[in-house]
């Protein structure tokens, strides 16, 4: 008997958006993690069933990266995903990268060029790499992800805009397209530009930043995310770990009991 070949996470990603289960992400940045409480956190995440660590940060001031990717494989099989700032924060002892496209901007070096640098090194990687069409989005006070990259978000209301410029990073061969409000968000993306985006696209949405409650969860999957993301909010309320949690362990409750 032939033995399947295993499926790589980035399949296993399509493969949930075809059966429309929803994944929870964890955003753990090495700033900001609190390194004696990691164990207790990783083992509320495997009670709670969620799929990944993203792992990064667009300004990374310590040294604590390539120590935090390597202490959560040691404590969980809970696959980890690098969120880079730059193409300074690579650690290949991770799982998968999200190699970020920031089509939303018009500023090359993150459009394109962090890419070439980076790209002789994650070649000879083992990561998986996960092309993907990051979109920043105004969420009502300036993120250190705009001042890095200098670049403006699209307006918090132009549902057009973002459906457009998804299609258009779609066009041009990217896999994922990730929404993103910003870490410290006064508001989440709304669910008429997830919604917009999910219509406008087939790739798998990504949708983070200003996710504080289990209502701003559901809404953002219910308008369409395939994959939500809490970091800023969970460690300022860790119990907010377990709301989201609930929130897409309901809505895949009832996807499951769909006729």
């Amino acid at each position: 008997m032939t033995q399947e070949p295993t499926k790589t996470l980035f399949q296993k990603l399509i493969q949930n958006k075809q059966l429309g289960k929803k994944s929870f992400a964890v955003l753990i940045d090495p700033d900001k993690v609190n390194m004696h409480r990691l164990s207790d956190m990783v083992a509320q995440c495997h009670a709670h069933e969620v799929a990944y660590f993203f792992v990064g940060g667009s300004l990374i001031a310590s040294d604590g990266l390539h120590s935090l990717v390597t202490r959560l494989k040691e404590l969980s099989d809970i696959p980890v995903v690098l969120f880079p700032g730059s193409n300074l924060h690579l650690v290949f002892e991770a799982d998968a990268i999200l190699f970020l496209s920031l089509i939303s901007g018009r500023n090359p070096e993150f459009l394109i060029g962090q890419h070439v640098a980076a790209a002789p090194l994650l070649k000879k990687s083992k990561l998986e790499i996960w092309p993907t069409g990051y979109m920043l989005v105004d969420s009502g006070v300036q993120t250190t992800v705009s001042y890095i990259s200098n670049t403006t978000p699209i307006p918090y209301d132009k549902n057009s805009v973002a459906a457009c410029t998804a299609m258009a990073g779609e066009m041009l061969g990217l896999k994922l397209m990730y929404l993103d409000a910003g870490s410290g968000a006064q508001k989440p993306v709304s669910a008429r530009m997830i919604a917009a985006v999910t219509k406008a696209t087939d790739t798998p949405l990504i949708v983070g930043g200003g996710i504080t409650n289990a209502q701003a969860a559901r809404s953002a999957l219910e308008a369409g995310a395939d994959v939500i993301v809490v970091g800023n909010g969970i460690e300022k309320d860790p119990s907010l770990l377990v709301e989201v949690a609930k929130a897409v362990q309901e809505l895949n409750a009832k996807t499951e009991y769909l006729p």
